[in-house]
């Protein structure tokens, strides 16, 4: 079960729109199923119509109102002339928070939300539970979401029957272990990725709002990470990351540590905005918890050289996002070498070979494997696709193995290997279009990475994250490789496709029905892992029976 919690004024307006048909027309059988005791004696679960949700709004605002109690909120925001930040307040009366299950979850009768919303609100610390008094509030069902997914709205006057204001202090952490509780209870399939550690930020209802009314088929935040782990993956330290930014079309800025100018702490990045709109920033861990500095930094060499370098170019675009110019270019200004390609694909198969000896429990070394894989796929979209494709998908589905918490996380081992030199040549190759043959062979070894992957996910108990995964690719990759070519042989021009092992070859060869060796054959299909035990790790780990 998913919370998402938004604050506000106006509870008349929310509650009629949550009584009207819905920005898609996808409201139905609007009606409550649990609230204040007054608010249900009168209004039932009858169907509301705009009279009946404007009184409920009414009844709802009546304390604060009665009292004259003023809620509000601080929030940081942007001067538009100078871009620098200053907290204001603003009015924050009304609590608003979603409850929504899995799409897979199906849905749940009337009785069921409405005890659901009654614990909710009780632990949340809304109700005469908190041994206060209580606020009033109201849950909403109005049918299923444009994905499928069922769900109730919950609208709270934060302002209680004797005139004191309620507490929303932590709510977004309380509201999360709240749900947890809940799925137990009342036997709802857990939110496995924060069983996991691998949550995904949410899209809030505004974002989704933006891009429909700009006719975008993603959301700012789901582009700019997409930009974000493309340029972090690609680049060898934080300065060519910052110059990689500003190819990528973005505004990117620092944070800087408290009094200091020339330590950065954060940055956030913003697409840059047309007519009279303004830009609206994103911090790194808003976009994923992989892509806060700090964790970026997990990946790039530190010594005082790239310090100093980097630090140079965050000065250069702190003055200025929108003029930014590069302090010192790098190889990023240039086209790569083709001969490239042959290199970089073999690191990738160096790193799957050291994969080997990486226990299924250490999910930092395999969140750096997810991450560089996704950020490779990322680079790939980047360059060829105009609008998010396969390759964007596959690269937000391999991301989230990458998120995990920050307490998880370690630094990439030096002897590890990398996907960099792949997700550099991926981003900045000079050809596009249907793709070129030393594509296809590096598409096999990212092919190979996401196997071992999904293959560390069920080794570590992980079943169903492996089998979303599998499910999620399957479609993603084979769509990529339609418009690749059929890997070179070793007597034409191309570079050869790196070897099997004799194991590898046998299990490929019995999953695509192949007869005899020496055949030409398509990319095997890359996401169709082999059946692989506990045991058979352990053998790989202490070298007795390679895969």
């Amino acid at each position: 079960m998913i919370p998402n919690i938004t604050r506000g004024t106006r509870v008349v307006g929310l509650m009629t729109y949550l009584a009207g048909e819905g920005r898609a027309n996808e409201h139905t059988e609007q009606h409550l199923v649990a609230g204040d005791h007054a608010i249900m004696a009168r209004h039932g679960y009858a169907v509301l119509d705009k009279a009946a949700a404007r009184e409920i709004g009414i009844a709802l605002d009546t304390p604060r109102l009665a009292y004259g109690v003023d809620v509000t909120r601080q929030v940081r925001i942007e001067d538009p002339q100078t871009g620098e930040l200053h907290t204001e307040r603003v009015p924050a009366d009304v609590w608003h928070c979603s409850l929504s299950l899995h799409a897979d979850e199906g849905q749940l009768s009337d009785e069921q939300w409405g005890t659901i919303a009654q614990q909710f609100v009780d632990r949340m610390g809304f109700t005469e539970e908190s041994g206060k008094a209580p606020c009033r509030w109201v849950s909403v069902r109005h049918g299923l979401s444009k994905n499928g997914n069922d769900h109730v709205h919950i609208a709270v006057s934060l302002v209680r029957e004797d005139g004191t204001k309620a507490t929303t202090h932590n709510d977004f952490k309380r509201a999360q272990d709240v749900c947890r509780d809940l799925e137990r209870e009342h036997s709802l399939t857990p939110l496995e990725s924060r069983q996991l550690g691998i949550g995904e930020r949410g899209v809030k209802p505004g974002e989704r709002e933006s891009a429909d009314r700009r006719g975008s088929v993603e959301v700012d935040a789901h582009r700019l990470e997409r930009t974000v782990r493309a340029a972090a993956i690609a680049s060898l330290d934080e300065g060519e990351f910052v110059r990689r930014m500003r190819r990528g079309g973005v505004l990117i800025r620092p944070r800087y540590a408290a009094g200091r100018d020339d330590v950065v702490a954060g940055y956030s990045v913003a697409l840059r905005p047309t007519g009279e709109d303004r830009p609206v920033w994103y911090g790194g861990g808003r976009l994923a918890r992989d892509l806060t500095l700090p964790r970026l930094r997990e990946g790039w060499p530190d010594s005082p050289q790239t310090a100093q370098t980097a630090v140079d170019e965050w000065r250069a675009t702190s003055k200025n996002p929108w003029q930014y110019r590069p302090v010192a270019p790098g190889r990023e200004e240039s086209t790569p070498d083709p001969q490239l390609w042959e290199q970089y694909s073999r690191e990738l198969g160096e790193l799957r070979t050291r994969l080997r000896e990486v226990p299924a429990t250490d999910r930092a070394t395999w969140a750096h494997v997810a991450r560089e894989t996704a950020g490779a796929f990322a680079a790939w979209s980047q360059r060829v696709e105009t609008t998010p494709g396969p390759l964007a998908e596959t690269a937000r589905e391999l991301s989230r193995s990458a998120h995990i918490r920050a307490h998880q996380s370690a630094p990439k081992p030096v002897r590890m290997g990398s996907a960099s030199g792949a997700a550099m040549i991926l981003l900045q190759a000079a050809t596009a279009g249907r793709g070129t043959a030393a594509e296809a062979i590096l598409f096999r070894q990212l092919g190979r990475l996401s196997v071992a992957l999904l293959d560390a996910h069920k080794a570590a108990g992980d079943a169903r994250r492996a089998e979303q995964m599998t499910e999620s690719l399957r479609g993603k990759l084979a769509a990529i490789q339609e418009r690749l070519p059929a890997i070179a042989t070793k007597d034409t021009a191309q570079p050869a496709a790196p070897a099997l092992t004799p194991e590898e070859e046998a299990v490929r060869r019995a999953q695509r029905g192949l007869a005899a060796p020496g055949t030409r054959s398509p990319l095997p299909n890359p996401i169709t892992p082999r059946k692989r035990s506990t045991s058979d790790t352990s053998r790989d780990r202490d070298g007795n029976g390679r895969e």
